[in-house]
């Protein structure tokens, strides 16, 4: 069972990295489920629309929602990320080399979201990788227990543990 989650400070780093990260991935041929997250600015907002991008081949699926310029609650597309959920779930069966969420967020730590797909993908044996951040670190080391290994943000801790998956299954 392999559990590795990224970290970092830097607003949208995470995604990018992962993004990127499966972006390699698909171009060499591993066979990839998940979703991986990109951010675009909205004129005249200081809000950004929130895509998730259903691995390997989509859709796009927008998981933010407009509450106005004053809100300050979360948000996240309840029912937008629970048919990125479904659609997950589906490639799940294709049995993927890894398994990429953008984030172990506010719905994954009350038990909602991606988690119990998180959890069936390790049952099965599918590596998982995950970005997590600061807010959730509690509750994902609580599902997690002593099972998940922390990578270094960076294209190429990433690969080299990638690659020692990829070694131990041969």
């Amino acid at each position: 069972m392999a559990l590795a989650f990224v970290k970092t400070v830097e607003r949208g780093q995470t995604d990018q990295l992962l993004w990127e990260f499966a972006d390699g991935l698909l171009a060499s041929g591993f066979r990839l489920a998940g979703v991986v997250q990109t951010n675009s600015d909205r004129p005249d907002s200081h809000h950004c629309d929130m895509d998730a991008w259903v691995l390997p081949n989509g859709p796009m699926i927008r998981i933010s929602q407009v509450l106005g310029e004053e809100s300050r609650g979360c948000r996240l597309d309840p029912t937008a990320l629970e048919e990125a959920v479904a659609r997950v779930e589906a490639g799940l069966e294709l049995s993927p080399d890894l398994l990429i969420i953008n984030k172990f967020g506010k719905h994954e730590a009350e038990g909602r979201g991606f988690r119990s797909l998180i959890a069936e993908a390790l049952a099965r044996d599918i590596p998982v990788l995950l970005g997590v951040n600061g807010l959730n670190q509690e509750a994902f080391e609580a599902f997690a227990g002593d099972y998940a290994e922390e990578i270094a943000a960076d294209a190429a801790y990433l690969a080299t543990w990638f690659d020692s998956l990829q070694q131990k299954a041969a």
